[in-house]
């Protein structure tokens, strides 16, 4: 891509539509990304809110093949032992197909992470010795935004905190700065689209809690 390509890239998305069809991107073409992308969509998370502007993110965009590989090993190790029991309970008769599409796609993105060519780890600066959570994720969330507009895949998974200590070192981030997510980026294998969503009314109420039953 072209400086004015990537200048010009996802800047005509609506962001009603680009919300409504954001979804988690697991299959990944190992093409690499221009860093100038990866500055863009990292760019768009440093506009989120955070409690007194104190803007505590870090973004550490993994590129090269073997330093994937350090993570990925261990994601792989942990999510293993992790999805055990789901893989397990798939093979019954009668398990929803939808939820076992879900469980071969994260099991897909576990055993080909090494090839997605961005690992973006997001870590912040903690506050009184608690992580910033609170800000992390809407800067996390504007980051998947801004690649579904860019036309890069990603999805949101914390997994490697199983070996979170271990791989903060290796990215050489502080101990008072842990990482919280990691976001595999990467040009998309599929396609983006509305994912299948409850309606908004089954969840919604007005002025106090309500029931599905009560609502009626």
């Amino acid at each position: 891509m072209t400086q004015e390509e990537i200048a010009r890239a996802g800047e005509d998305l609506a962001l009603l539509e680009g919300i409504r069809t954001t979804r988690a991107i697991r299959r990944l073409r190992p093409d690499p990304v221009p860093r100038e992308l990866i500055r863009k969509v990292c760019e768009a998370g440093t506009f989120a809110p955070s409690g007194g502007n104190r803007q505590p993110w870090i973004f550490v965009a993994v590129t090269e093949p073997e330093r994937r590989a350090f993570a990925a090993e261990r994601y792989l190790r942990a999510f293993r032992a992790y999805i055990a029991p789901a893989l397990e309970a798939s093979q019954q008769p009668g398990f929803d197909t939808a939820r076992r599409r879900n469980i071969d796609a994260a099991l897909y993105l576990a055993e080909h992470l090494h090839e997605a060519p961005v690992h973006l780890f997001v870590a912040g600066r903690t506050r009184r010795g608690e992580p910033q959570v609170q800000a992390l994720f809407p800067a996390i969330q504007n980051i998947l935004l801004a690649c579904r507009a860019v036309g890069l895949g990603a999805s949101l998974t914390t997994v490697h905190r199983a070996y979170g200590d271990e791989i903060d070192r290796f990215l050489g981030l502080p101990q008072e700065s842990p990482s919280c997510a990691l976001l595999p980026i990467g040009w998309p294998r599929g396609r983006y689209g509305r994912p299948p969503r409850r309606s908004v009314d089954e969840c919604l109420c007005f002025e106090r809690y309500q029931d599905g039953d009560q609502r009626k």
